[in-house]
């Protein structure tokens, strides 16, 4: 049984909370076009202690951006909470939370929304221990931040969602665009390349209609977490807090590459690992992000195929979440029909109360 945040209202106030070791604002321009797109949506900004802290302090004290996300569910003024952007070393956050029963309590009897992409999957990894349904996207630089002259239209309608409580479907974007190659002031008004989305939604496998809840995120933040790969301690903190979800059966996974886009190479090592899990034989679908840039398109597209042949699994491919542009929200732990003929996603209950 999950739980619920109440939806977003307007006047609420979010908390801007840094929970990578990644850099937050060269200079003011970034926080103050996020702070006034949210402002459009009648929200607050509340910049935590920590969030615009430096990377190296960040990297040498990961209990500061621990403390800046339990404050944030501390706070009775703050009613939802935002991700700066992603990073590398989220999972180093998990032992100042799991282990205070303080932030336990807090998170299990004032329940926020929470959203965030890339890394961040180890956040909401943590809450989904927890039992709170959270949300893989948007993150503040990526979103509310961009540097073009408006937030992208079609992930400034979907967050218009956070303020209805109604379910919805999860829909293609009719264009994608090209991450930003200039992200100084010199960019500032500058829209991004869009193109025409060619293909939409495809069925690499699979018929007829499956539902589950929805589980899963960054892929390499994934693999990272079952193998140490750049950490290794990792292992230790997955082998201590079992962050690796033992709840996938029936459960309808996504996965999305980073902006790395891995070589199919690797993303094939990426697959095999998460394979050895026993995972692909207990879920039942998979919904599979848009590449950034749409780079490895079709190498990736044939990887799946193979995958959901090998597993007689259901896989709905070049969705729009991750880091992929514009990008929806998907709530963790919340049911979802998918509707492999119609290349379909429908929420069949609320994400928040």
């Amino acid at each position: 049984m999950y739980i619920k945040p109440p939806h977003l209202k307007k006047g609420n106030t979010l908390a801007l909370v840094t929970l990578s070791n990644g850099a937050l604002f060269e200079n003011d321009v970034a926080l103050k076009i996020g702070e006034e797109r949210l402002a459009d949506f009648g929200l607050n900004l509340k910049v935590m202690p920590h969030a615009a802290d430096a990377p190296e302090y960040l990297w040498e004290h990961p209990e500061v951006r621990a403390a800046d996300l339990k404050a944030a569910f501390m706070d009775e003024d703050v009613q939802g909470i935002v991700c700066t952007i992603g990073g590398c070393d989220t999972y180093r956050l998990a032992p100042y939370l799991l282990d205070d029963p303080e932030f336990v309590q807090a998170v299990q009897e004032h329940s926020k929304v929470f959203m965030g992409f890339s890394d961040t999957t180890l956040n909401h990894l943590v809450f989904h221990k927890l039992g709170l349904n959270t949300f893989y996207g948007p993150s503040f630089l990526n979103d509310f931040a961009d540097l073009g002259p408006e937030m992208l239209p079609f992930a400034r309608d979907n967050f218009a969602r956070f303020f209805i409580p109604e379910p919805y479907y999860l829909e293609s974007s009719p264009v994608w665009y090209d991450e930003r190659q200039d992200f100084s002031s010199n960019s500032v008004g500058v829209q991004r390349m869009a193109h025409k989305e060619r293909y939409g939604y495809e069925t690499l496998f699979g018929s007829g209609t499956r539902t589950g809840q929805l589980l899963g995120g960054c892929i390499e933040s994934l693999f990272d977490l079952l193998t140490g790969h750049n950490f290794p301690d990792e292992l230790a903190v997955d082998a201590q807090y079992q962050l690796w979800p033992a709840d996938w059966q029936g459960k309808m996974m996504f996965l999305e590459t980073s902006q790395e886009n891995p070589d199919p190479k690797k993303l094939a090592i990426y697959l095999h690992r998460i394979a050895q899990t026993g995972v692909f034989n207990q879920v039942s679908g998979l919904l599979v992000g848009k590449s950034q840039n749409q780079k490895y398109f079709h190498e990736y597209r044939k990887l799946y195929q193979q995958l959901g042949e090998r597993y007689h699994l259901p896989v709905l491919y070049n969705v729009n979440f991750g880091h992929g542009f514009p990008r929806l929200s998907m709530p963790y732990g919340v049911e979802t029909k998918v509707d492999f003929d119609a290349q379909t996603i429908k929420l069949l209950e609320l994400p928040w109360i």
